[in-house]
């Protein structure tokens, strides 16, 4: 036995066996000393990866699902309005499947920017998709594809809109998301809402296409 296991009380035949060869054989022993830690590593990210692959995972939002914060120490909760602070910033989301607790987020065109506006500031075709004057949006820019998330004063104006900081295309949450700034060519997708007094729910699906014409 080589002297660093000499310290070992209680072994099985299998690991004496192991050591033995790893003791006659330096080569072999780098080798079975980096499949141990291959195995170490697999089991220690399926778990994540299953969660990824779980049915549903990678379906759009659907009527019903609730809204859950995507990231920070509340991620994985369940958003309610009084959660959100009126005039932003926005929150990112995903939708969760009530049924089965499945989080959409095998697919990142599933993410969703939340915002609460005074329903005063909302035009109407706006309003009718608020709850409370929470309105939700796809976080995916309709230009190339990037993550829409910055949260800043518009370039034409004094109030606060997204912006996608890839090529800095702007839009209005107040005003159905349209573009007024950048090279975007159209809105981003609208998500209708509903509450009961209650957690953010999914009224509806995707009003348009999520993404860039070349998105997956």
């Amino acid at each position: 036995m080589c002297k660093s296991d000499q310290a070992t009380t209680s072994i099985t035949r299998t690991d004496a066996e192991l050591v033995t060869a790893m003791c006659q054989d330096p080569t072999r022993r780098a080798l079975i000393l980096t499949a141990l830690a291959t195995g170490a590593c697999l089991a220690s990210v399926r778990p994540s990866i299953a969660q990824e692959d779980l049915p549903g995972s990678n379906e759009r939002p659907q009527k019903g699902d609730v809204l859950v914060f995507a990231e920070g120490d509340r991620a994985g909760e369940v958003i309610k309005p009084q959660d959100l602070q009126t005039g932003g910033p926005p929150v990112r989301a995903w939708p969760r499947d009530p049924k089965t607790s499945v989080v959409r987020k095998g697919s990142r065109l599933n993410e969703i920017l939340v915002v609460k506006l005074e329903p005063a500031e909302l035009d109407e075709e706006t309003r009718s998709r608020a709850a409370g004057g929470v309105v939700a949006y796809s976080a995916i820019c309709v230009h190339t594809g990037c993550p829409v998330t910055a949260w800043v004063k518009a370039a034409g104006g004094d109030k606060d809109v997204f912006k996608c900081v890839c090529h800095n295309s702007e839009f209005d949450p107040r005003q159905s998301a349209q573009v007024v700034f950048g090279p975007a060519p159209r809105r981003l997708p609208a998500l209708p809402l509903a509450t009961d007094a209650g957690p953010l729910t999914v009224a509806a699906a995707f009003i348009g296409k999520v993404g860039a014409q070349q998105s997956r």
